[in-house]
């Protein structure tokens, strides 16, 4: 078991790696070909974005790996059981979406050049889903390389779709590129899709039996996907406000448009993509973490269970604090050397130490959702969502500019890390 989790984060961890770099590439081109403008507009929908995305799956992949990775049940009936719940959430939120993006670009983002990126997000959703839904069945089964040769697949695609449709696009104006670079999300998780489809079991065959949905199977998945849905509904919440609160205040406050739009893009486009860079390590960690904790917690492994989750923090940390402290005493390199700007050096060596704590976010995450504690991680998100807004929106009228934001990032990151603590531990004793 112990080379399992080892052999699994490693494949989890070169894969990411490689994610990682091309996820580099993708913001750069982005940022080159449509300039801090277009980087700022992107990011500006991107809370939206990942809103619906996170409702979309309605926490059924996390529940479908937990489920298979206690191997307890008929994973083809189980399989099956989600994808009606799926499609009813994505189809409700497609007309909802049709129906409020008028008032969300106008009213609530203070920007119309959103709208075709709002709209274009509804085309998306049921293919993330899908693809998502593919992906736990491996996760589950603790076969990692499909998942990985999948998000390759996947980003090379969109890389691609990048360079060559941005300029095209870009001529219409900036509000078409953005479209176009959510809209090339359909394309590239269609590939994904078809890349996990090629490591399906050959010989396992589906009976008319199987695609029945098990109401006990809908029951007990929707057990473990409301709690953690409502945890990433609530965070996502949380950071679709982010961009309308802070626009509303700092514009009551006498900030330009243009002040608001150029500093949130350069520190949610250029800072915290730098800082964030490790999760793609705690993420490995945490995602090969889930299956083995599932089965063990399930046989009543407690001392397994401590263990395990101990050394992936430990891991985490092992990345996370060396660089930690380079983003701290040289992050001007950083930014020269993959954006090629000096600008956000200064949130980041503000956001850094704060950042490490971040990076066991996941681990600690991942154990609760593998333990059925779900409902623990979504009220430590409720608690660090409400801290955070709350900051946010006072903050903001001190006329401090986005270092309200960034106050509230931190206070947030150490609310949610040291709750999900406080949980895991009382799960183990």
């Amino acid at each position: 078991m112990k080379e399992k989790f080892i052999k699994s984060t490693i494949i989890l961890l070169v894969g990411g790696l490689l994610t990682k770099v091309l996820g580099m590439l993708i913001k750069i081109v982005m940022s080159r070909l449509t300039g801090t403008e277009g980087l700022g507009l992107y990011m500006m929908i991107l809370p939206t974005f990942s809103l619906f995305i996170g409702i979309s799956q309605f926490g059924m992949p996390v529940a479908l790996s937990k489920l298979i990775a206690e191997d307890k049940k008929n994973n083809k009936k189980l399989f099956f059981s989600v994808i009606p719940i799926t499609c009813f959430v994505n189809l409700f939120l497609i007309l909802l979406i049709v129906a409020f993006a008028p008032i969300l670009s106008k009213y609530l983002l203070h920007n119309s050049a959103t709208y075709y990126g709002i709209m274009a997000i509804a085309f998306v959703i049921p293919f993330t889903s899908i693809s998502s839904i593919c992906r736990s069945y491996f996760f589950g089964k603790e076969q990692m390389f499909p998942h990985v040769l999948s998000n390759l697949v996947e980003d090379i695609v969109r890389l691609t779709l990048m360079i060559v449709g941005i300029p095209v696009f870009i001529d219409r104006g900036i509000s078409h590129a953005v479209c176009y670079i959510i809209l090339s999300n359909i394309i590239s998780e269609t590939a994904s899709i078809l890349v996990l489809f090629l490591f399906l079991p050959k010989k396992v065959k589906i009976h008319k039996e199987d695609l029945r949905p098990s109401r006990s199977y809908m029951k007990e998945s929707l057990s473990i996907g409301i709690p953690n849905t409502t945890g990433r509904l609530v965070g996502s919440i949380g950071y679709f406000l982010e961009p309308i609160i802070l626009t509303t205040v700092l514009l009551l406050c006498g900030y330009s448009s243009g002040y608001i739009t150029r500093e949130y893009g350069i520190l949610s486009g250029y800072a915290m993509p730098l800082l964030l860079l490790p999760s793609f390590f705690t993420t490995a960690v945490s995602q090969a973490l889930l299956p083995i904790v599932s089965r063990d917690y399930a046989n009543h492994r407690i001392t397994s269970v401590k263990r395990k989750i101990k050394q992936a923090i430990a891991l985490s940390l092992l990345i996370g604090i060396p660089v930690t402290i380079l983003f701290m005493t040289v992050p001007n390199f950083f930014l020269r050397l993959i954006y090629h700007t000096n600008e956000g050096a200064i949130y980041m060596r503000a956001l850094a130490p704060i950042c490490l704590f971040q990076y066991i976010q996941a681990p600690l995450s991942s154990a609760l959702d593998a333990m059925g504690k779900s409902k623990f991680s979504m009220v430590g998100t409720t608690l660090g969502m409400i801290t955070r807004t709350s900051l946010l929106f006072f903050l903001s009228f001190l006329k401090i500019g986005l270092w309200g934001l960034i106050i509230a990032i931190g206070v947030n990151v150490l609310v949610v890390t040291f709750y999900d603590m406080k949980k895991v531990r009382e799960a183990l004793t």
